[in-house]
């Protein structure tokens, strides 16, 4: 899946031939995962229509500061609708990112010089967020020092340039300045955002859901779990760039972008764990793996003949005791689901286990535990510093603990 999933995307369309190259590369962001907003210069709809752009982004297309007064059919009858201000300072802060594709020579110096005379300049000048820029214009303008100035200047404002390409141009020379083509404008700009992710290069564990111990062809020792916490923290590591192996057990979850191994048993998910751990960065165990299993596992479906039956139970095996054990430069976080003496229980783990972190839930509080949208952590370091949390979203909770992650490595930088 792209980085550029669930991102929105500001393309702002300037007066140049290369603008008809725009429809392909809002198509490859909307491919991409990315919601799209387009505003054109009004030189630009001369190369492309808005209604080409807005068919394919699916949003309306801007490109004055007010539409004029128009004249409806509603129920039958002509209704006037008023002029309609397009606030470009809410377009600008909508977005994620803004890419300005084509950038002429004379869109480039009026960002350069904050000439703000079209809806596509007033909302680059309101822009929060990067600004991604392509040129596009003829060889000679391309290599003029004026363009060199902007080009300099931009970067300077913090601006990212997408180089120009080498090839024919719309004069018939052939050199540099040619837009860049749209599949690697999109290439460019999701290499750009990766490289700047604080987990990029780092490869994360993460357990989730329950495991299911069989009894019989058709029965199972179980639990509640949904496994919802830890494909929120397989989300959030991988929207920071990390490498993200996710072992779950029997779930309903869904996830994108990551190496995703299904596991039933609590077998599997150990022999699983131990296959990849030796090559993480973190590995964060998040699932609710069964603490006991059958003995003996039936062949075939026992029938219900007695009163009363007895399975013999036996221990499973302790995944994360066991990675605490190898454990090298690895961060290794885990969980632990307490009903009485929380806290000191939790700090028993940490040692018995080898952890830098563990992730306290509570039955006893509201709103938190299984089956819930929400939860309640408390965070206690190998250390014993003990840090409670408000009730939050998963998501919220997942984040919490990605930024722990972040910062044992920014302390060890």
């Amino acid at each position: 899946m792209s980085i550029l999933s669930g991102k929105k995307i500001l393309l702002g369309i300037s007066g140049g031939i290369a603008a008809y190259k725009t429809a392909n590369l809002v198509r490859l962001f909307i491919k991409a995962g990315a919601d799209v907003k387009v505003v054109m210069t009004p030189a630009s709809k001369d190369f492309v229509t808005p209604l080409t752009l807005s068919t394919l982004s699916k949003n309306p297309v801007y490109s004055t500061f007010f539409n004029e007064e128009e004249i409806v059919t509603q129920n039958g009858e002509q209704v006037k609708l008023n002029p309609q201000w397009n606030n470009h300072v809410e377009l600008a802060l909508w977005a994620d990112f803004m890419v300005i594709a084509p950038a002429t020579a004379n869109t480039l110096s009026k960002m350069v010089n904050g000439n703000c005379d079209n809806l596509l300049i007033a909302t680059y000048l309101s822009a929060k967020c990067p600004v991604y820029f392509a040129p596009a214009m003829d060889l000679d303008m391309y290599k003029h020092p004026s363009t060199i100035h902007s080009f300099n200047t931009l970067k300077m404002f913090g601006n990212i340039i997408i180089p120009a390409e080498t090839g024919e141009l719309a004069s018939g020379l052939s050199g540099e300045g040619r837009m860049a083509e749209p599949e690697n404008i999109v290439a460019f700009i999701e290499n750009d955002i990766l490289s700047n992710l604080p987990l990029k290069g780092k490869k994360v564990l993460i357990t989730a859901g329950p495991t299911y111990e069989a009894i019989d062809p058709v029965r199972f020792i179980g639990n509640h779990s949904s496994g919802k916490m830890g494909f929120d923290i397989a989300n959030s590591a991988k929207k920071y760039g990390a490498e993200v192996i996710l072992i779950t057990g029997p779930t309903n979850q869904k996830i994108d972008g990551v190496k995703l191994i299904r596991v039933v048993s609590g077998e599997e998910m150990y022999a699983s764990c131990h296959h990849f751990f030796e090559n993480v960065d973190v590995a964060i165990c998040a699932a609710a793996v069964a603490d006991y299993k059958p003995k003996f596992v039936a062949e075939q479906k026992i029938k219900k003949t007695d009163e009363a039956f007895t399975i013999e139970l036996e221990k499973t095996k302790d995944i994360l005791a066991s990675l605490g054990k190898i454990k090298k430069n690895q961060f290794l976080i885990g969980f632990a689901l307490e009903t009485e003496n929380e806290i000191e229980n939790a700090k028993l783990k940490i040692q018995k286990k080898n952890l830098d972190l563990i992730v306290l839930n509570s039955l006893q509080d509201e709103g938190a535990g299984f089956g819930k949208s929400t939860n309640k952590v408390t965070f206690i370091d190998k250390n014993f510093f003990v840090e409670p949390k408000e009730l939050k979203t998963k998501e919220l909770v997942a984040e919490d603990i990605i930024q722990k992650v972040l910062s044992h490595y920014e302390k060890n930088s």
